[in-house]
């Protein structure tokens, strides 16, 4: 793959653009703790948002639950998948089990003809991350645990599309295609560097893959691309996740001194970029004007206002909630 010559894009800061949070909400679950099912009160992780009908899909990295949001009362139900390593459902560096969790980065939502179908991708930056989850509306509210080691194979052996590290933390839908995201904040091995890069999935492909992915072909990776996103604060800033609006493919990118993929580390800051033929990006501030120095982690578009977003944030610590923020953009997005 060395040799295959990929267009890379330099991003560029756009100060025409604007993103203020407008309020920030600690998410709990409206059902709250659940011992027996291993549920914490609160909602641990937020690590992408995509609209699952008239309510906002959230997936964690670190807990086997699916949430379910409902943006303007804030019901917070939930989905269980299936237990893990211990019979459990949550895993920490406290708990010792972080290891084991399913990672789930990336999430989109397909329309298909029984309904809309969620996919949450696990990140693939270990060998046990390598986990798809389809949630099929109105079929079923079990959710399927499907092993694709083939197509996460594939993703890792295409270096122009991984750089040095797996990372999947963003996916979207558009026009018969699902484009993935790598995020480049892998640590140098092998003579490779982290990249922040995009591929594209026929949806066709990938649909069969998921039936049978021990039998059908695995789907090919077609148009990679890579960003260079730039700085903020002197951190690289690299993707964690993206939306499909009406005019524009909105991305979030998080400045993160990480050693690696699988890794947390400090935050300076967070923010929202256009991708087209060029990419564009303003940092997320506050309503006093001050830098939003939080991690964002999901990002999507609201249904009723074009000029807002939601986002999640995590705060990377297993006792505190993460957060649903809403953000006022202006300017040309």
């Amino acid at each position: 793959m060395s040799n295959v010559i990929v267009p890379i894009i330099q991003a560029v800061r756009d100060p025409a653009l604007k993103a203020i949070v407008q309020k920030s909400t600690p998410l709990f679950y409206s059902e709250g703790a659940n011992l027996t099912l291993d549920r914490s009160a609160h909602v641990r992780a937020g690590s992408s948002l995509s609209w699952f009908g008239d309510r906002l899909a959230l997936i964690q990295d670190d807990a086997n639950f699916l949430v379910l949001i409902e943006p303007h009362t804030l019901q917070v139900d939930t989905i269980s998948l299936p237990v893990g390593e211990g019979g459990l459902r949550e895993f920490d560096d406290l708990r010792g089990n972080k290891r084991f969790k399913l990672d789930l980065e990336a999430c989109v939502t397909i329309p298909t003809e029984e309904g809309n179908l969620l996919l949450a991708f696990g990140s693939g930056s270990t060998l046990y991350r390598q986990k798809i989850v389809t949630l099929q509306e109105f079929i079923t509210a079990t959710p399927i645990l499907i092993e694709a080691e083939a197509l996460y194979e594939q993703l890792r052996n295409n270096t122009m599309f991984t750089g040095s590290e797996l990372n999947i933390e963003g996916a979207t839908f558009c026009n018969g295609w699902v484009r993935l995201f790598n995020r480049g904040n892998g640590k140098p091995q092998a003579g490779y560097l982290p990249v922040n890069a995009t591929c594209d999935i026929a949806w066709d492909e990938l649909a069969a893959y998921l039936q049978e992915p021990h039998k059908k072909p695995v789907p090919q990776l077609q148009r990679i691309c890579q960003y260079e996103l730039g700085t903020l604060e002197d951190l690289r800033l690299t993707f964690t996740d993206a939306t499909v609006t009406k005019q524009n493919v909105i991305f979030s990118a998080t400045a993160e001194n990480s050693p690696d993929a699988s890794s947390d580390g400090m935050v300076a800051g967070s923010v929202l970029g256009i991708l087209d033929t060029e990419a564009r990006w303003i940092e997320l501030r506050t309503l006093d004007g001050s830098l939003f120095t939080n991690k964002v982690e999901g990002v999507c578009a609201s249904k009723k206002n074009t000029n807002r977003l939601y986002l999640v944030v995590d705060v990377d610590d297993p006792t505190r909630p993460c957060e649903l923020c809403e953000v006022e953009i202006e300017g040309d997005w």
